[in-house]
């Protein structure tokens, strides 16, 4: 099956298909604007009706006002969505069929083998002739067909009578896909069918003919049709309408397999253990031998099932549920096995696949259309063994949950009670006066629906019954198969059913309409109160905050602990669903496996549960999925200390991989990655994480020592409830304005400070670093302690105060894979996603931080959590050895720190940046090159030292630990997170640096931060003798000398400052060729191109978009390009720009123009005056956008815009407008939150 072609042709014809629908809807006179629907008039004028001018038959009046009151209830891009879909539904069926032969008629519906019509249409009058039940068409008049077959010009209209006849014509076998057409769908049949361009040309022609052999297509368009639905629904809270797209995935093919042959397959094995089906079954995972007492317990629980058949399990007495059916592929796969199970007891073939559909199978879904779907899979499966199937209708057991709004139980009531039905029972016997806790009471046929009924003994039984079933279904397409019958009602359903079809026999008008609306609904309860042998599934996943508030209001309440995934529900729920040591098999997120928000489940799997066999597969084994994967199998009763099978994909990448390496597993159990392991013993681990693949070692850790939570304080830090309003980068906000105190903070009040260094996680880092942020925290956090949302409720939560500015041992919330664990000095307030833990004794948290980033603490965090999240309940679990502890010193953990520390201080971002470190390394050396080569022998040293250390810190812990020869000690040198020499980015920090100088933020003659000021206020010119800071903190980046303070000429100074005039060319060569140099160009040149196409690209990274040196352009042409540095802008800078920059440079490129111009006219050769030309005309492109600039820049310069640094520069950015450059990059991310 070519899936390519199937994903690029699916989403493309619901567009086409929609489309097609609206237009007909538009032709009708219907439309939507502005949201509301704009109804043309309908005028029946005799035979006819007259919309719009046009004249149409007049059963289109009455299917018209059908079609508006749809509209009305459902709006019309929704209706429109649903009639589309239900004609793509019954197109994609039809050509199946036509291609399997399956029509009854043998010719073509929608293609053709002889011609270029589709063959019914040439067969026409041969097909109105033939009886239905010699495979002609019902409904179809042959005179009329031949008079439209001879007119010549009515192929299209006729063409649309014979698909809507060929539908009406499958109604009685697949009525739930194909009822009879006779209301505003046929009304939407799109037109212009027989076009080249039309839908079922583009669906025939788009799919080759050899991917409709097998029915699995049916699953996969439905897929692809959605899919754009989904993209646009994803991430976000889920109407109930978008559910099924939002959840819909098709299950792979070898996953269902191993779900159905590990289900029902299993049951059929355990009870006949002599079956030979076991070879067919390849997916299917043999049992290990279990302790005597265990098997015991396995045997009677099979005996018990056994004994409700009699002597043997029968075949027909088996069910099956997927609860979520979606298209059927499980429901189809089950065929397949039970299919196996009946040919193997000796069933005639042809009774089979009617026996299977009727008897055990059952699907629900949420979704009309993949319900639709996949009941058409199962009759296609079906039909292929038996060719006489839709001789006579099957009842299958597929449902689409209907929702009850709209029904009134004191009106249904009313219309059984007194609708003239004399109600009787099963067997045929009138009923007389029914007892207590009866149905329907017995009814007064003499009396009419107006008169009181209320005289009659149960009436108001009755109604509360209806109250009840309408109220579980009220929100039936939100809550699906997670409906709950109550076992009273339960009770009543299958009297209740049997009745309501006497009523629909035998009843009046009122009696017959209440019992249709009553009937799917108790048909469909009568389902949901059922309990089945096996129960497998592939169910919805959306996280709770996805989810509606009364979905998650529901889930809450019916599945509480089990209410954090909507899998999760569906796990408890099929349980339920499951008869008492019935089989449960599910796909499902892997995160239930790990994270402690499913410890509930975990605990209820292991203890009330027995898991049996589970497929971890790897986190990009699964085409479509967007979450990690695993399906498993589980028994819902708990047998104690007996074995599961468990397999371990995590290390094979490729989708591809994922079925094959299974299959090897199962078939070599000593492959390395499969494990039989009591699920018991992972009770022994805190938290009972599904650790199958560790040994007893692992396990013993936690036995023999206590949780690092009994030790050391772990704390959730502050959230803020607004980053964005709260938290900014340190240095975007005045340095003046911040708490740099490693002493700490006991109040914060009396400190005429607002804004505290802040721990807010990061990157992987080990031992120190990744000190960015500040929090505003003036006056001991008031604002954020007081900061309410619009419904008067707290939005930050300031918790765990009392360890706010305390010394900490930290780490990230999300780890990215790895994670790493840093020291935080006191001073710090720790947010939430920076996850901390406490101690007053130093050694001890300098230990503990030796711990954490050893090999061995990461074995246990990714066997216990390997997830993307690692928190602070994580951490608190982790095995704390005193003895250990005591054997290893705080003096590696202590040398690593201060590596790191270093290695942090060296750029830019820490607040603790003294110098470049060229500069550093440029003691008695008068060459960049030399002071580089220094910086890199540096380097090295620092990462072979830190990886020392770090191994040594691994053996001391290994060997304290006893786990020699489980955790290797050794790191790679791409876990050494330090700084390594780099040329290009070397010689670009050397630039930035260069840069910080000439604006003041840094002197040569003082080490650190020299002014971070605001506003200018306080800069003293002064402090930059060695060299000079810019006299207004606006530097020009130009493309040749017009300014003499431009950047590349303040390069040149900054070089001839520090490493002088003798080594100046030389270090110019240097510094170009590390940046790159072009072909032909002098170093003055590379620089200048440097600086104006990428220096600020750099810097923008270098500080995460929140830049400090603002790039003011005139556009793409370059005519002006100037830095401003943020800490010393003021109110005036942009009239200084303008005075001082732009209206000088526009006359100096006019004089430049008028000078070549003449040159040009002076020139005696055609080439140098092409080439002056060519100068020309670039020069009066930037004096145009100069022009521009200047109007725009002296509109601003009058608005005199000042600045607040504490507003963030994200804000302050997007006062100017289009005066700076990448104005969408700093201003339009996302929040920070």
């Amino acid at each position: 099956m070519n899936k390519a072609k199937l994903k690029s042709y699916a989403p493309q014809a619901r567009k086409d298909f929609i489309a097609a629908v609206t237009a007909r809807a538009n032709l009708l006179g219907l439309s939507e604007k502005a949201g509301n629907l704009e109804v043309a008039a309908s005028q029946p004028q005799g035979d006819v009706t007259v919309i719009a001018g046009q004249a149409w038959s007049i059963k289109v009046h009455s299917q018209r006002q059908q079609l508006i009151t749809r509209i009305q209830k459902d709006g019309f891009a929704q209706t429109m969505e649903a009639v589309a879909y239900t004609w793509f539904n019954r197109f994609a069926a039809l050509r199946y069929m036509e291609l399997h032969d399956y029509l009854g008629h043998g010719h073509r519906a929608l293609s053709s083998l002889e011609g270029t019509l589709p063959d019914i249409l040439a067969h026409a009058t041969d097909l109105a002739q033939i009886s239905a039940v010699d495979g002609g068409l019902p409904g179809l008049k042959p005179a009329l067909v031949t008079e439209m077959k001879l007119a010549g010009n009515r192929d299209g209209e006729l063409y649309s009578m014979l698909l809507v006849a060929q539908c009406n014509a499958l109604s009685n076998v697949m009525p739930f896909l194909f009822e009879r057409i006779d209301d505003e769908t046929e009304l939407l049949l799109p037109d212009n069918l027989l076009r080249t361009d039309s839908v079922i040309a583009k669906l025939v022609s788009s799919i080759a003919e050899e991917d409709w052999k097998q029915v699995e297509i049916i699953g996969w368009l439905y897929q692809f049709y959605i899919s754009e639905k989904k993209d646009e629904v994803i991430g976000k809270v889920v109407k109930s309408e978008d559910i099924p797209a939002a959840t819909q995935l098709f299950t792979p093919n070898w996953i269902v397999q191993y779900l159905v042959q590990n289900s029902v397959g299993r049951l059929w094995l355990m009870a006949n253990p002599a079956s030979t089906l076991k070879a067919q079954w390849p997916y299917y995972i043999e049992p290990a031998d279990q302790a005597v007492e265990v098997q015991a317990q396995l045997d009677t629980l099979i005996q018990n099932r056994v004994r409700e058949d009699g002597d043997s399990l029968n075949p027909e007495s088996i069910t099956l549920l997927d609860p979520a059916c979606g298209s059927g592929h499980i429901l189809v796969e089950a065929y397949e096995v039970l299919k196996a199970i009946y040919l193997e007891r000796g069933y005639q073939p042809r009774s089979i696949p009617r026996l299977i559909l009727e008897k055990n199978l059952f699907g629900l879904d949420i979704d009309d259309r993949a319900a639709q779907m996949a009941g058409f899979a199962l009759m296609m499966k079906a039909r292929t063994d038996d060719r006489r199937l839709f001789n006579e209708p099957v009842k299958l057991n597929v449902l689409s949950l209907q929702e009850s709004k709209g029904l009134d139980a004191d009106e249904l009531a009313r219309a059984l009670q007194v609708g003239g039905v004399n109600l009787q029972s099963a067997d045929g016997v009138a009923s007389s006066e029914f007892g207590e806790g009866s149905l329907f009471p017995c009814t007064r046929p003499q009396l009419s629906l107006g008169e009181s009924s209320a005289a009659y003994m149960g009436v108001d039984q009755m109604r509360q019954t209806i109250a009840e079933l309408i109220a579980a279904f009220a929100h039936a397409k939100t809550f699906g198969s997670l409906i709950q019958i109550p076992p009273v009602l339960n009770a009543k359903l299958a009297t209740m059913l049997e009745r309501l079809q006497l009523a629909l026999q035998n009843g009046d008008l009122y009696a017959q309409a209440a019992a249709e609306d009553l009937s799917p609904l108790v048909a469909q309860a009568k389902m949901l109160g059922m309990q089945f042998d096996a129960v497998v599934a592939n169910p919805p996943y959306m996280g709770t905050k996805y989810l509606t508030p009364i979905l998650k209001d529901y889930v809450k309440a019916k599945y509480n602990g089990f209410e954090k995934d909507l899998f999760s529900a569906f796990a408890a729920r099929n349980a339920v669903f499951a008869k008492s040591g019935g089989e449960v098999a599910m796909m499902s997120s892997n995160v239930w496996m790990f994270l402690s928000s499913y410890e509930e489940m975990r605990k209820w799997l292991l203890g009330d549960n027995s898991l049996n066999t589970l497929i971890q597969l790897s986190n990009s084994g699964f085409d479509g999925a967007t979450v990690f994967i695993c399906a498993f199998t589980f028994t819902n009763i708990h047998v104690s200390n007996r074995f599961g099978e468990f397999i371990r994909l995590v290390d094979f990448s490729r989708p591809s991989e994922q079925g094959p390496k299974t299959l090897e597993s199962i078939q070599n159990r000593k492959c390395g990655w499969y494990y039989s392991v009591k699920p018991d013993d992972f009770k022994k681990i805190p938290g009972s994480p599904i650790a199958y693949w560790v040994n007893d070692n692992f396990r013993s850790l936690f036995s023999s020592s206590r949780p690092f939570g009994s030790a050391i304080k772990v704390a959730v830090g502050l959230q803020t409830g607004e980053n964005n309003r709260f938290v900014r980068y340190w240095f975007e906000v005045s340095n003046k304005n911040i708490y740099f105190n490693n002493g700490g903070v006991d109040n914060s009040c009396h400190l005429k400070k607002k804004w505290f260094p802040y721990n807010k996680g990061g990157d992987f880092r080990k031992w120190y670093g990744n000190q960015e942020f500040v929090v505003n925290w003036e006056n001991d956090g008031y604002e954020i302690k007081n900061f309410m949302g619009v419904n008067g409720r707290l939005r930050s939560r300031p918790q765990n105060v009392d360890t706010y500015f305390r010394e900490s041992l930290s780490w990230s919330d999300i780890t990215s894979g790895n994670t790493a664990f840093r020291y935080f000095p006191r001073g710090f307030i720790h947010d939430v996603t920076g996850m901390s833990a406490f101690s007053d004794d130093k050694t001890l948290t300098l230990k503990m931080l030796g711990f954490c980033n050893t090999n061995l603490a990461r074995w246990i965090i990714e066997t216990t959590n390997p997830t993307l999240h690692f928190q602070a309940g994580n951490f608190s679990t982790l095995p704390f050895l005193e003895v250990a502890f005591r054997s290893v010193s705080s003096e590696i953990p202590a040398q690593a720190i201060d590596i790191s520390m270093d290695d942090w201080n060296t750029s830019e971002v820490s607040w603790n940046f003294k110098s470049n470190f060229l500069i550093k390394f440029g003691e008695n050396n008068r060459e960049i090159a030399s002071c580089w080569r220094r910086w890199v022998d540096h380097t090295l040293n620092q990462i072979k030292k830190l990886k020392n250390l770090e191994e040594e810190n691994n053996r001391l812990f290994i060997e304290a630990y006893g786990l020699q020869g489980e955790v290797s000690s050794e790191v790679p040198d791409s876990e050494i997170i330090l700084a390594r020499a780099d040329r290009e980015k070397d010689s670009q920090r050397l630039v930035s640096y260069a840069i910080g100088c000439t604006m003041g933020r840094y002197s040569l003659d003082a080490p650190g931060l020299i002014y971070a000021s605001a506003g200018n206020v306080g800069f003293d010119i002064g402090l930059y003798s060695s060299f000079p800071a810019d006299a207004d903190g606006i530097v020009p980046f130009t493309d040749e000398l017009w300014f003499e303070d431009e950047a590349a000429s303040r390069i040149r100074e900054f070089l001839l400052a520090v490493w002088g005039v003798d080594t100046l060319a030389e270090n110019m060569a240097w510094l170009a060729e590390s940046l790159g140099t072009k072909s032909g160009e002098t170093p003055d040149e590379t620089i200048r191109r440097y600086l104006a196409d990428k220096f600020y690209k750099d810097h923008l990274q270098t500080y995460k978009k929140r830049p400090i040196y603002w790039l003011f352009s005139s556009g793409k042409q370059g005519a002006f390009q100037a830095l401003v540095y943020l800490h010393r802008y003021h109110e005036g800078t942009l009239a200084r720009m303008r005075a001082e920059y732009v209206v000088p440079l526009t006359g100096k490129i006019q004089s430049r123009i008028d000078m070549l111009e003449k040159d040009a006219a002076a020139a005696t050769s055609t080439a140098a005056r092409n080439k002056l030309a060519k100068e020309v005309e670039k020069l009066k492109k930037k004096h145009v956008e100069l022009l521009a600039y200047d109007e725009l820049l002296r509109h601003h310069a009058d608005m005199r815009i000042t600045l607040d640094l504490d507003d963030g520069v994200k804000v302050n950015y997007g006062k100017f407008g289009s005066l700076l450059a990448e104005v969408k990059a700093v201003t339009g991310g996302a929040s920070d939150d």
